[in-house]
């Protein structure tokens, strides 16, 4: 039998490298700004054209490579960082693995112009599909440039894969805004499309998170700042009052390096418990320095899930550096147990003379004095008492004769497979009931269950999908505009669906890093409009969806908003119109969210339950 085992071509392995450490555009950018980080850069510019499919360079300032280094980087497992395997245990660099300049030369065209600092010439070095085109010496300034074109031209099934242009550029920015996150002494820019981004100045780590997060950002941070011997722990906490409905300013660092972890998470939401309502998430920019022998970094390809050697105790010294943090800074509610002693007199009765209440006395009350007494039986009718049997003895008491009392203890069993008759007749249209959000109401089987919010929210969803199809949705100008500082991404989100929105009914405007509302839908209520926004922006910041979903998601979460509006449910009449209305829908039992909007409660289930 012939041999079948044999060795992949450098290309192919490579290829397959590039499977798992090149995902998307994105992780291109990741790769070269660690690069530029380890070579020790305190300037980065980073320019995209398309979303990174068309180009993606990075220019830095580091130290350069030598002429036999230019060309070895792109050696698969072609490291400077890793000598022996203890070496691994003890990293402080980015990257250590020598596959990510490799991978990216077997999907690219890539160009590199690279030069060290006390020589006069660099090196020019081609490559297309791991094959080395060109290698010249020229001159170029000190550092190093890479220019990556036309990414997986010659994997096309996965640059088919890839997404649309704003959602791989909103990727880009995850990974620009963590590198710059974690390393705020360097100067990054960002430019796409010809069209600067973000340019980021040396400045310290609060400055940076500030101008990530948008202009008025520094008042919403609170500092923690905690030394121990496992870890040092540094950073900010956003206010509870900032917490917000998607996950996207929750950032996790550990010795300069990004990294998630739900353990963790879980930690500073526990931080948080009875600050924040349910469904929504704070905001967080911690950074933990570890001894590196104590975590191990070499547990994914993208190396974002790291183990910690001691993460229970590192998980109390989070849940409790934040809670010190919270109280403070007079964040978590606080009891005075010391109010102040004088009387406290409404601004009203100020100006008054105090005057002494009065006492009045019933001189001629005497609580002996006979009197008469009328009982009434429990079905309403005139107790025998006033005919026979009833005697006043002066002290306001009544006794009855003694051979009315003779059975008063006599106990009769009920017969349990008997159903007592109380005479009471069958009714189907008795008042409705509300307690809360739900209204109860008799059903032919039983009781019915609605949701009123979630049945307005099924209510307004149906009539703006079924105007939506021909015409624009009804739009309402606002008197003021409602202004609302949203982030880099979000305004990304919002100039990428602003056709849409505009046919439902939004129009608005950007000033700098402030968006400006002047029309809303018709359908939503002043106080819910904010609420609108941040609905918009959760439900599709940080998910992929459909072209043709889009719209029907959009419109689910402008329904979800405006169903939040005060319920005006005060008479019968108000409450049939809801509940006629409702039955009109198309589906009537589950909300867009798949929520449950009726339940129907049987007479079986009644008896079962008062067994």
């Amino acid at each position: 039998m012939s041999d079948i085992i044999q060795l992949l071509p450098d290309h192919i392995a490579n290829q397959i490298a590039a499977g798992e450490v090149i995902q998307r555009p994105a992780s291109v950018v990741k790769e070269l700004l660690e690069n530029a980080i380890d070579a020790n850069a305190t300037k980065i510019e980073v320019n995209i054209k398309d979303a990174g499919k068309t180009l993606i360079q990075v220019v830095d300032n580091g130290k350069g490579m030598s002429k036999s280094d230019a060309l070895l980087c792109f050696a698969r497992h072609a490291t400077s960082k890793v000598r022996n395997a203890d070496d691994l245990f003890a990293l402080t660099t980015k990257g250590f693995r020598g596959e990510a300049l490799a991978s990216i030369a077997a999907i690219a065209h890539v160009e590199m112009k690279t030069k060290e600092g006390n020589l006069d010439t660099g090196n020019r070095i081609v490559i297309e599909g791991s094959k080395v085109i060109k290698n010249e010496e020229i001159v170029c300034p000190n550092g190093t440039s890479f220019e990556i074109k036309n990414l997986f031209y010659n994997v096309p099934a996965r640059r088919n894969f890839l997404k649309k242009e704003s959602t791989e550029f909103r990727h880009i920015l995850d990974e620009f805004e963590r590198i710059a996150l974690s390393h705020p002494s360097i100067h990054l820019t960002l430019s796409h499309n010809n069209s600067e981004i973000y340019n980021f100045h040396s400045e310290v780590l609060r400055k940076r998170i500030s101008n990530v997060l948008g202009n008025g950002s520094n008042d919403k941070l609170v500092p923690i700042d905690e030394s121990t011997d496992i870890v040092e722990l540094k950073g900010y906490v956003l206010k509870p009052e900032h917490a917000r409905k998607t996950r996207g300013e929750q950032y996790f660092f550990v010795n300069d390096r990004f990294f998630k972890s739900s353990y963790f998470n879980h930690a500073i939401t526990k931080a948080f418990d009875g600050l924040i309502k349910n469904g929504l998430f704070p905001g967080y920019f911690l950074y933990l320095t570890v001894d590196p022998k104590k975590i191990d970094v070499n547990v994914h390809p993208t190396k974002t899930e790291i183990k910690f050697e001691e993460d229970k105790f590192i998980y109390s010294i989070i849940v409790s550096s934040i809670r010190q943090a919270l109280g403070k800074y007079n964040i978590a509610p606080t009891l005075d147990f010391e109010p102040e002693n004088s009387f406290q007199i409404p601004h009203a009765m100020r100006s008054q003379t105090p005057v002494e209440p009065s006492v009045r006395v019933n001189e001629n009350y005497n609580p002996f004095a006979t009197t008469s007494k009328s009982s009434t039986s429990y079905t309403g009718k005139a107790s025998e008492n006033q005919t026979t049997g009833i005697t006043n003895h002066g002290f306001g008491q009544e006794t009855a004769k003694s051979s009315e009392w003779e059975n008063f203890y006599t106990i009769e069993e009920e017969d349990s497979n008997e159903s007592l008759d109380l005479g009471l007749e069958t009714r189907d249209h008795l008042s409705y009931i509300i307690k809360g959000n739900y209204i109860f109401t008799p059903s032919k089987t039983g009781i019915m269950v609605i949701h009123a919010k979630r049945a307005i929210e099924q209510i307004v969803y149906s009539e703006i999908s079924n105007s939506f199809i021909s015409n624009p949705i009804t739009s309402q100008k606002l008197l003021f505009p409602i202004e609302k500082e949203v982030s880099k991404n979000e305004i990304n989100i919002w100039t990428e669906n602003q056709s849409i929105l505009h046919q439902l009914g939004f129009q608005s405007s950007f000033n700098k890093e402030t968006l400006s509302i002047n029309a809303v839908p018709s359908v939503l209520q002043e106080e819910t409009i904010s609420n609108s926004i941040d609905e918009i922006f959760s439900t599709i910041a940080y998910q992929e969806i459909e072209k043709g979903d889009l719209a029907h998601t959009l419109i689910g979460a402008i329904a979800k908003s405006a169903s939040l509006k005060k319920l005006n449910l005060t008479t019968d009449d108000k409450i049939q119109a809801l509940i006629d209305q409702l039955f009109q829908c198309e589906n009537h039992t589950y909300t867009p969210r798949n929520k449950k909007i009726i339940e129907t409660i049987s007479l079986d289930e009644i008896h079962q339950k008062l067994k």
